[in-house]
């Protein structure tokens, strides 16, 4: 018998086209000798078709088991994801603690500084306190600012002066109550895929090599300009060092079922920093995340069958649990 997987795509994000992307990716490479399909797509206004996934566990007898295929702000911060726990749904990808501190970029460097694990320096602003003086006093220029929730690159830029940072700022705000001033990193873009539940593994690292000052948006999803070396050509001492970081950075935010971890390898210096991770990462065409694994071996379909194996092992291991006296 075929088990029921419900993808779950599109969602209330200005990530929202990308969830799209990425959905049509998995619904064209998941075995469908294997798996009978059901899709729920969410409207940029929230409203999901045919109907929502309800709070309640055993009134979806239809679901064996769900793939969120959803990018950014309501999607991949812990509140789908808490939804599908009340529900009694086992669901591929990160749990509500995981995929909530990996989606706040400063609480994920919080996490990784106090595991020593190397991340930039920043600073935290918020909406209606903006201070573009803070962030010169304690950052040299060029810097990046960021939108503390949000993925795709979606509100980030670069900036040289004040003036181009105070227009940074405002542009971030658009996104997130909460704003992050990063130094910039001359370096190379590098990322790798973890996958698993309690022994994670790493796949081999790609390099990006954007078209543009850096891989943002329309370089991701757009221009179809950008290059990538994969595997990265950094050298076997660095890989293996990538690698083992990349665990430790799933490890700390306690992340299971998957996820992709960015890095920056700083020229000057050789030193690897931990940019941010994505727990669900992006599953288009040209994205990485499948690449990586299917060069370490493990091809898209056979990608899809360990998530969700992945994923129904997790949720058996929470039926051991004790919820109530």
């Amino acid at each position: 018998m075929k088990l029921q997987v419900a993808v779950v795509y599109g969602g209330r994000s200005g990530e929202h086209e990308v969830s799209i992307r990425s959905a049509k990716s998995v619904l064209q490479a998941i075995d469908r000798e294997k798996y009978d399909v059901v899709e729920y797509f969410i409207s940029e206004d929230g409203r999901w078709h045919p109907e929502p996934i309800l709070p309640e566990p055993g009134v979806q007898p239809d679901i064996d088991v769900v793939f969120p295929v959803l990018h950014g702000t309501f999607g991949e911060d812990g509140t789908v994801q808490g939804l599908l726990e009340l529900a009694d749904l086992p669901y591929v990808g990160a749990g509500v603690l995981g995929s909530s501190v990996s989606m706040d970029k400063e609480m994920m460097k919080r996490v990784c500084r106090e595991r020593g694990l190397p991340v930039v320096d920043y600073v935290t602003m918020y909406r209606g306190s903006l201070d573009a003086s803070r962030a010169i006093r304690d950052l040299p220029f060029p810097m990046f600012i960021k939108p503390a929730n949000l993925g795709s690159s979606v509100g980030i830029s670069k900036v040289r002066d004040r003036a181009e940072l105070e227009t940074a700022l405002e542009l971030a705000a658009k996104y997130d109550r909460k704003i992050l001033a990063e130094r910039a990193i001359d370096g190379q873009e590098l990322e790798c895929a973890v996958l698993g539940n309690e022994e994670p593994e790493a796949s081999l690292p790609c390099e990006v090599l954007p078209s543009r000052e850096f891989y943002d948006y329309e370089d991701k999803y757009l221009l179809d300009r950008a290059q990538f070396k994969l595997p990265a050509e950094i050298g076997a001492e660095k890989t293996v060092e990538l690698r083992h970081l990349a665990i430790q950075c799933y490890t700390a935010v306690e992340c299971s079922g998957m996820a992709r971890v960015d890095f920056l390898l700083e020229r000057s210096t050789g030193q690897l920093y931990i940019n941010e991770i994505n727990t669900i990462p992006g599953f288009t065409s040209i994205s990485m995340y499948p690449k990586m694994w299917e060069v370490s071996g493990l091809p898209y379909p056979q990608l899809i069958d360990r998530l969700i194996d992945l994923a129904l092992a997790r949720h058996a291991a929470k039926k051991a649990t004790r919820f109530t006296r």
